[in-house]
């Protein structure tokens, strides 16, 4: 998978350094998987969560904070909509957020 705007992921451990090394081995799964659908997610991380139009949360550093992303499963792309720590993911509409 290839994964569209990830200096957003480094800019946000710059300032949250305590993630940095959750969000590089996340990286490094995606860019090491081929995901075709949402079950293919799963198996990797189970509680990654499916929203509309391909949007998928995961939970980063015990849930401390969340990533929400769109995959293309077709092209193999995956797009960082939102990077944040909880609080701020309750006060977004995580079905239509796209900071970046």
């Amino acid at each position: 998978m290839h994964i569209i705007k990830q200096k957003t992921l480094k800019e946000f451990w710059s300032i949250h350094n305590d993630v940095e090394n959750q969000l590089k081995s996340w990286i490094f799964n995606i860019e090491n998987s081929t995901w075709k659908s949402f079950n293919d997610v799963k198996q990797i991380y189970r509680s990654a969560d499916l929203l509309k139009d391909n949007r998928i949360v995961f939970n980063i550093k015990g849930n401390d904070y969340r990533l929400i992303v769109k995959v293309n499963f077709d092209r193999g792309q995956v797009y960082i909509k939102f990077i944040g720590t909880h609080s701020e993911y309750d006060k977004i509409d995580a079905n239509t957020v796209d900071m970046y």
